[in-house]
């Protein structure tokens, strides 16, 4: 072939690939949306495999990092009911680098988590709206039996009281002045010796007398008393709160937020603050383990306060884990039903 023919053939060859590369683009396959359910729960698996303890921290962080960013790539197309959607799982892969630089992953690991964990919840409520309450209740049932299996907080068996203990080392104590008998001429016993053990009885028995009624006094005195339980660290929705952080602080917070221009985070501190307020009049019960949705269907038993949060919640959801733009009108009327709902529940 000479060159002419073969600088023509060459020409032609990459004509049709650039027709099929540029005119006809490759279109990426959608994944249905139990497949990304599955991803997700993958996911959340190998992340959770870190609180377990073991060797090679670092070794089992990278590759569960890594396996995470796999499953669920910055982008992603899913299928449901015939229509598609594109995943933006960005915020996976910021919050990934986040805490494979962090000096102390254990707090990033748990955000990352419990973002993973709602969004799985919002997913599997879409695929199947009437048995989301059971399946929470369930998951959230699992999820407590499996923290209080943990070392830390397993309990072994309680030992002797303090009272008992207390007496044993006051015998121990008398034990080492106890005269050892003495057999004298006859068989008889040493009356100097029986006189110094009735002596050493009778100061036992005063002394743990005194001890006993000193410690009646102390503890019945202080029984009576209030006590005021030390308020300690908590963790709302991944966050965790300061001992003396209070519902009016951390909105607070959320208007200073907004005023920044970060109203997607204002919308989310203002929510775990309105959570907060609910916790401090005993509407709900707050926990570490719980999502949005479980302190939501807490309030079924109070269905217009129950029909009010609803409201906030499904906007939180929507800005926060669905990524949606927040406008200042926006977030004007998440706070302004937030303070009407705390109003109203007050009357």
């Amino acid at each position: 072939m000479s060159q002419s023919s073969t600088t023509h053939y060459l020409a032609a060859v990459f004509s049709v690939l650039f027709v099929f590369l540029f005119l006809f683009p490759t279109t990426v396959a959608a994944i249905p949306i139990h497949q990304y359910q599955q991803n997700l729960q993958s996911a959340i698996a190998s992340l959770e495999s870190l609180n377990e303890p073991g060797d090679d921290f670092d070794g089992r962080l990278a590759k569960s990092i890594e396996l995470v960013r796999t499953t669920l790539p910055r982008q992603q197309t899913v299928e449901f009911e015939g229509q598609t959607c594109n995943v933006d799982n960005a915020w996976v892969h910021k919050y990934l680098d986040e805490l494979d630089q962090a000096d102390d992953p254990s707090e990033k690991l748990t955000q990352i988590l419990w973002s993973l964990r709602a969004l799985e919840a919002r997913v599997a409520e879409r695929q199947n709206p009437s048995g989301t309450a059971a399946e929470n209740k369930e998951w959230a049932k699992t999820r407590l039996e499996s923290i209080l299996a943990r070392p830390e907080y397993a309990t072994g068996p309680q030992g002797s009281s303090a009272l008992a203990r207390l007496l044993q080392d006051v015998l121990t104590w008398l034990a080492k002045f106890w005269p050892k008998r003495r057999v004298v001429s006859g068989g008889r016993l040493d009356l100097i010796t029986l006189i110094a053990q009735i002596i050493i009885i009778t100061l036992a028995v005063l002394v743990i007398g005194y001890v006993i009624k000193t410690l009646f006094v102390r503890f019945s005195g202080r029984s009576r008393r209030p006590r005021t339980r030390k308020r300690e660290a908590r963790i709302v929705l991944g966050e965790r709160l300061e001992p003396d952080a209070t519902a009016t602080n951390l909105l607070s917070e959320a208007e200073s937020l907004a005023r920044q221009g970060d109203l997607r985070a204002a919308i989310r501190k203002a929510y775990i603050a309105l959570l907060v307020e609910l916790g401090d009049r005993k509407l709900i019960s707050l926990a570490h383990h719980k999502t949005n949705r479980d302190y939501l269907n807490s309030l079924r038993s109070v269905p217009q306060l129950h029909s009010r949060i609803r409201g906030l919640t499904d906007s939180f959801e929507r800005h926060w884990y669905g990524f949606a733009d927040v406008t200042p009108n926006e977030w004007q009327d998440f706070r302004a039903d937030y303070l009407a709902a705390l109003q109203r529940e007050a009357k």
